[in-house]
């Protein structure tokens, strides 16, 4: 079991930026895929970006978020982080950080498939 806990969300004004840190514990971090996914009010959950466990070599982000954010992880220290730069209104969301068990195939982008969730951090872009 992992648990997960995100934090660094806050109000930001366009063209701000933040960084999304998400602590895990309880499990061997570095065996997991990582991903991060954001909801708005009345939408669906969607993909943000993912990162692949161990040293991280992979890595994808939303086309919408492509050139400003940024995914990393620290397997020391049990971490992944999400830099958001360049932030705009429609950035503005509920972010969840979410652990994915290894298999054989890896669907990044797919929240269905990823086996444990935070509670999420809000994120406020105004403009």
């Amino acid at each position: 079991q992992v648990h997960l806990v995100e934090s660094g969300g806050g109000l930001v004004q366009v063209g701000g930026s933040l960084r999304l840190s998400c602590a895990a514990s309880g499990g061997t971090f570095s065996s997991y895929h990582m991903g991060w996914f954001r909801q708005a009010p009345g939408k669906e959950r969607e993909f943000v970006a993912a990162i692949s466990r161990s040293a991280g070599i992979m890595r994808y982000v939303a086309n919408s978020v492509k050139g400003r954010f940024t995914i990393s992880r620290d397997n020391d220290k049990n971490t992944v982080l999400l830099q958001m730069n360049g932030l705009k209104p429609e950035d503005t969301a509920l972010y969840y950080c979410a652990a994915y068990r290894y298999g054989s195939t890896w669907y990044y982008d797919n929240d269905g498939r990823y086996d444990y969730w935070g509670q999420g951090t809000k994120v406020t872009v105004s403009s």
